[in-house]
C-alpha cells in the first residue's frame, strides 16, 4: 500500500480523498493556487505545495507542476479527483514514466472513452445498445441534412470531443441542421481542439442513468446498481439518487452487464461510470442506449456509496496499489435509498447568475438524524470565499433513508437547516424540486426543470400554516419599527401614536400599499406564494404574538 499520495484537485473532492486516505493511514499532499491558500484541502493535508496563480490554466492543469510536487515531498501516487486531469491520457502516461502511479483507469482506457465517436463504436463491437445515428466524419452541412433526415427527426448534433453540455445542439428539422451544424463544429473546436461531430437520434422523454464499474488489475469487474440522474439543467446534473426509482431489477441486470462489458472490451479498472439515456415512454424498460463512459469517479458517486455500503475512493486506492477486490458480482446489495443535491453558489432567481464572494456565514446540516444519514461533502469554510476562478459547487448534501420518500424528506429537513449568507445559493430551488409532486412520484425526464418552471424560478409555495406565521410576524415587526420612531427626540410635534390596525399582504407581485395604513410585507423569496395564493389579513398589534 502506498505511504502517501497527492491529490491533484481542489475543493470537496480534494478533501473526500484525505479524509479516506487518513482512515487508511496514507499521509497526503495537497496542491493548491493562489486563490486557495487557506482553503480546507490544504489545512487537512499533511503537506501542501503552491503550484501558482489562480486561474486553472497556470496551475491545477499543469501537469509538470503535479509531477515536481510529487518528486519535491516523495509522493508515490496520484488521485486525479474529477474534472481538471482526471480524464487526460497524457497525464497518465506522464505519471507512469516517472514511476508514480495513477489512481485511475489505464491510459489507453481513457484514450479509447475520450472520443465519443471511437468509443461508440467500441460500445457496438461489445454488444452494448448504443443510440440510432451516424458515426462518421461529417464534412458539410449539406451531408448533415441528409444524415439527419435520413435518421428521422429529432437529432442530437455533438462534438466528438465534447462533454459537460458542451457542443450540443438539438435539431428538430432542416432547418435546425443548417443553423446547428456549423456551430457545433466551432464550439468543438474552441472548447476541445476538435471540430468532429457526429448525429444520433435524440430520445424523447428521456432519463439520464448510469452504472457505476468497479474493476482491479486482474481481470474482475464489478457493477454497483445504477444512479437517476434526470434532473439536469442546461445538461449539468442537478439531483442525483440511488437506486432509480424507475430500473426493474431486470433492467439493472441487463444495463449492469452491458456497462462491464464495454469495460472488460477496453481493459478498463478502477472506478467508472457507464451513462445511458433512457426512454421514459418505454414502460418494457429495454430501450437504453450507451452515451459515454466516464473515465474516472463522478460528482455524484456518494449516493452509491451509500446504499452500497462501499467507499469507492478506497476501492480506487487499493485497486491502484495492485490489489484484488475483496467482493464479487454476488456480494453487491443495494440498501435503502440515497439522494444527493448539488448546492451551488448561483441565484435561482436571477436566472441562476453565479454568484462569488465570501461566506459571511456557512453552517451546514447535522450528520445523523434519528438513524437517517444526512452527510456534507464541502470543501469551503465560513469566512472564506467562493471564487470567480472555479466551479461555484459549494457541498453535495447528502442523505440515505430506508426508502425513498425518507430520504427525500430528509433532504428538505437539510436543506431547510443549511445556513448560508454571503452569497447566492440554490437551496430555496433545490427545496422546492424535493417537494415537487411529480418529483416525488418518481416522473421525471431530463425536461423536467424546463417543463416544471418554464418561467424561470420563483419561490417554493409556502403551506397555509407559515402564511399565517409570516402575516403575524410582519404586523409585530411593522408595529415595532413605529413605535421606535415615534420614540425619536426632537421631533416638531408630539410623538405620533402609530396605528393600530395594519393589512398585512403575502405575495410576489404586490408591490404598493392599498390605503395609508396598509403595510406591505417583502419576504425573501423562500418565502413567496404564488400569485395564484395571496392572502390579506387585517390584525390587531395587541392580538400578534410571535
Amino acid at each position: 500500500m502506498f505511504k502517501k499520495i497527492l491529490i491533484a484537485n481542489r475543493g470537496e473532492i480534494a478533501c473526500r480523498v484525505i479524509r479516506t486516505a487518513k482512515r487508511m493511514g496514507i499521509k497526503t499532499v495537497a496542491v493548491y493556487s493562489d486563490a486557495d491558500a487557506r482553503a480546507p484541502h490544504v489545512r487537512m493535508a499533511d503537506e501542501a505545495v503552491h503550484l501558482g496563480p489562480p486561474p486553472a490554466s497556470e496551475s491545477y492543469l499543469k501537469a509538470e507542476l503535479i509531477i515536481d510536487a510529487c518528486k519535491a515531498t516523495g509522493a508515490e501516487a496520484v488521485h486525479p479527483g474529477y474534472g481538471f486531469l482526471s480524464e487526460r491520457e497524457s497525464f497518465a502516461k506522464a505519471l507512469a514514466k516517472e514511476k508514480i502511479a495513477f489512481i485511475g483507469p489505464p491510459p489507453k482506457a481513457i484514450a479509447a472513452m475520450g472520443d465519443k465517436i471511437e468509443s461508440k463504436k467500441l460500445a457496438q463491437k461489445a454488444g452494448v445498445n448504443v443510440v440510432p445515428g451516424y458515426l462518421g466524419d461529417i464534412a458539410t452541412t449539406d451531408e448533415a441534412v441528409k444524415i439527419a433526415k435520413d435518421i428521422g427527426y429529432p437529432v442530437m448534433m455533438k462534438a466528438s470531443a465534447g462533454g459537460g453540455g458542451k457542443g450540443m445542439r438539438l435539431a428538430w428539422s432542416e432547418k435546425d441542421v443548417r443553423e446547428g451544424f456549423e456551430a457545433t463544429k466551432r464550439e468543438g473546436l474552441s472548447s476541445f481542439g476538435d471540430d468532429r461531430v457526429f448525429i444520433e437520434k435524440f430520445i424523447e422523454q428521456p432519463r439520464h442513468i448510469e452504472i457505476q464499474v468497479l474493476g482491479d488489475q486482474h481481470g474482475n469487474i464489478l457493477y454497483l446498481g445504477e444512479r437517476e440522474c434526470s434532473i439536469q439543467r442546461r445538461h449539468q446534473k442537478v439531483v442525483e439518487e440511488a437506486p432509480s426509482p424507475f430500473v426493474t431489477p431486470e433492467m439493472r441486470k441487463a444495463m449492469g452487464e452491458q456497462a462491464v462489458a464495454l469495460a472488460r472490451a477496453v481493459g478498463y479498472y478502477s472506478a467508472g461510470t457507464v451513462e445511458l439515456i433512457v426512454s421514459g415512454a418505454d414502460t418494457t424498460g429495454k430501450s437504453f442506449y450507451f452515451l459515454e463512459m466516464n473515465t474516472r469517479l463522478q460528482v455524484e458517486h456518494p449516493v452509491t456509496e451509500e446504499v452500497t455500503g462501499l467507499d469507492l475512493v478506497e476501492q480506487m486506492i487499493r485497486v491502484a496499489a495492485g490489489e484484488k477486490l475483496e467482493l464479487s458480482q454476488d456480494d453487491v446489495e443495494l440498501n435503502g435509498w440515497s439522494v444527493e443535491n448539488r448546492v451551488y453558489a448561483e441565484d435561482p432567481y436571477r436566472h441562476f447568475l453565479p454568484s462569488t464572494g465570501r461566506l459571511i456565514r456557512y453552517r451546514p446540516s447535522p450528520e445523523k438524524r434519528d438513524g437517517i444519514v444526512v452527510r456534507v461533502d464541502d470543501g469551503v469554510f465560513e469566512g472564506g470565499e467562493v471564487s470567480m476562478f472555479y466551479d461555484p459547487m459549494i457541498a453535495k448534501l447528502v442523505t440515505w433513508a430506508p426508502t425513498r420518500e425518507a430520504a427525500i424528506d430528509a433532504q428538505v429537513a437539510a436543506l431547510d437547516a443549511f445556513e448560508i449568507d454571503g452569497i447566492g445559493h440554490n437551496v430555496d430551488f433545490l427545496s422546492a424540486l424535493m417537494q415537487n409532486p411529480r418529483f416525488r412520484e418518481g416522473n421525471i425526464t431530463t425536461n423536467f426543470i424546463a417543463e416544471e418552471y418554464p418561467e424561470g424560478f420563483e419561490g417554493a409555495p409556502a403551506d397555509s400554516q407559515l402564511i399565517v406565521d409570516l402575516v403575524a410576524i410582519a404586523a409585530m415587526i411593522e408595529t415595532t419599527r413605529e413605535a421606535r420612531a415615534g420614540q425619536i427626540s426632537d421631533q416638531l410635534h408630539s410623538p405620533i401614536e402609530p396605528p393600530r390596525d395594519h393589512s398585512v399582504k403575502v405575495g410576489a407581485r404586490f408591490t404598493a400599499s392599498t390605503s395609508s395604513h396598509s403595510k406591505v410585507a417583502q419576504w425573501p423569496a423562500s418565502m413567496v406564494v404564488p400569485r395564484s395564493r395571496s392572502l390579506e389579513a387585517g390584525l390587531r398589534a395587541s392580538d400578534c404574538s410571535v
